[in-house]
């Protein structure tokens, strides 16, 4: 990942913004990352994987006998929209 200086960061950020498009830019002040910039598509695919991560973990409580806010049709159905969306964002 380029890493960028916030002064820097703040004076291209045009060009940055096209550059996130390929990888994302950490974006350093006093020489330690605070930010990330990245494309829309990255930022939708790290939300859906975060997604799937944890109603896959609710699956396997519920698969092991342990309580969940949610029953095991709606966990589910909702695993299985997620997996929909994240090839929607991979494809389109």
């Amino acid at each position: 990942m380029k890493a960028i200086a916030a002064r820097e960061a703040k004076n291209r950020f045009g060009s940055l913004m096209d550059a996130a498009q390929r990888e994302p830019i950490a974006i350093e002040k006093h020489g330690r990352p605070v930010a990330v910039l990245m494309s829309v598509e990255e930022y939708k695919m790290i939300k859906t994987n975060r997604l799937h991560s944890e109603v896959k973990a609710g699956l396997d409580q519920l698969d092991g006998d342990e309580s969940t806010l949610f029953g095991k049709t709606e966990l589910h159905d909702l695993f299985e929209g997620i997996k929909r969306q994240g090839r929607g964002i991979r494809n389109g």
